[in-house]
């Protein structure tokens, strides 16, 4: 496995300035988001659970779950197959997410193989597991593992931001939009990064409702 990983600001830096040069429309969006984050995060069964936990609610309510999870000790695969649905609803569970859960714990991944497949293969390993859906195995594979050449397709917030920073006619869909950034390899996490970014300048820019 040769692809390249983030490790830290100076990554996010350089891929940066290979975009700008690449396509002066980066140039021109780094300019009012100003530095890019570098958004690594954990590896690890916690940290895939934690995305279980925020599908389909605000950041709030998630980060309100994974206290209670947290607090009763629920983060490792052993005490998630171990426990009962009242203590999972104690967590503040619904029953998808209990199954979701659970399907992630008996999954039982070697995380430190993960580390050494190509993003694909992460992606196509992880995506097996009822409740692991692209988008979270993307993210895993772009923050957790720090690959620096993984997009998130079918993000929302990411298409938005292309269709305002390359002038589309409309909002590209997950198709069209693996198209598009193909262009930006190898540096797609950090083309990532900066649409995010620029998605919160335009939404500021219009003020959000």
């Amino acid at each position: 496995m040769d692809e390249r990983i983030i490790t830290g600001d100076a990554c996010v830096l350089e891929g940066a300035d290979w975009l700008a040069n690449y396509d002066p429309r980066f140039k021109t969006a780094m300019v009012e988001t100003g530095p890019l984050p570098l958004r690594l995060k954990p590896e690890g069964f916690a940290q895939l659970l934690n995305a279980i936990m925020g599908q389909q609610v605000s950041v709030a309510s998630a980060n309100a779950i994974w206290g209670r999870m947290e607090g009763l000790g629920l983060t490792t695969e052993d005490a998630i197959a171990r426990a009962t649905d009242e203590d999972l609803r104690a967590g503040g569970l619904s029953i998808q997410k209990m199954r979701y859960s659970r399907a992630l714990a008996e999954a039982r991944f070697d995380y430190d193989a993960l580390r050494d497949l190509p993003s694909e293969e992460v992606i196509k390993t992880l995506t097996q597991v009822t409740g692991i859906g692209q988008w979270t195995a993307e993210i895993y594979a772009m923050f957790s593992l720090g690959r620096a050449d993984v997009f998130a397709h079918g993000d929302l917030a990411l298409q938005e931001a292309a269709k305002v920073l390359l002038d589309l006619p409309e909002r590209p869909k997950e198709k069209q939009m693996r198209v598009i950034a193909a262009d930006w390899s190898p540096w797609r996490s950090v083309a990532a990064r900066v649409l995010w970014a620029y998605y919160r300048v335009v939404k500021s820019r219009e003020g959000i409702r």
